[in-house]
């Protein structure tokens, strides 16, 4: 696993709600215990319309967040089923970390253990990031686990709180 230290990249906001694994990656792309090539499958519902083309209205599609390392979403991200392909999905996509008032304990979990970075905060703060992230390629963040702070593209900053053991397995590369 790699080490997760300070990430500086594009930010894509999903507002929305009660996204559950199923949406992160639906079920009939899970015939597979690789870790890799899940990243095409990931919200596929969403991105992709009956016909296979991509939806070009869904976030990860539009070109300033194509290439996203830092998704901002709405509450109870990762609800539903405990399948551990959804932070494959994410992570073979290229997103690092996630960020949401609250996630489901199961996928909270599984991202930790598979080199993702989710950060819990009070929804104000979201709502700030997502205002952020809605910039499009401006969309830049900084997350610094070793400061435990995120650095908006105005310079702003928000701290967070994460598990000391958890920080020290992200920091070393440890699942």
């Amino acid at each position: 696993m790699d080490k997760f230290t300070t990430l500086t990249g594009i930010a894509a906001p999903l507002p929305l709600r009660n996204i559950d694994t199923d949406m992160i990656i639906p079920k009939q792309f899970l015939k597979t215990i690789r870790r890799t090539g899940l990243g095409k499958s990931l919200f596929y519902e969403m991105r992709y319309g009956e016909d296979g083309k991509e939806n070009p209205e869904f976030v990860l599609n539009k070109p300033a967040y194509r290439k996203a390392q830092i998704l901002v979403a709405g509450e109870n991200f990762g609800c539903g089923s405990s399948r551990e392909h959804a932070p494959w999905a994410l992570l073979d996509f290229g997103i690092r970390c996630v960020i949401a008032p609250d996630f489901a304990d199961i996928f909270y979990n599984n991202c930790f253990q598979n080199g993702i970075l989710p950060i819990k905060l009070p929804q104000s703060e979201v709502d700030k990031l997502l205002d952020d992230a809605s910039r499009g390629a401006n969309a830049t963040l900084t997350i610094d686990l070793e400061a435990q702070e995120i650095r908006g593209p105005d310079g702003g900053v928000i701290r967070f709180d994460i598990d000391p053991f958890r920080k020290h397995c992200l920091l070393n590369g440890l699942d």
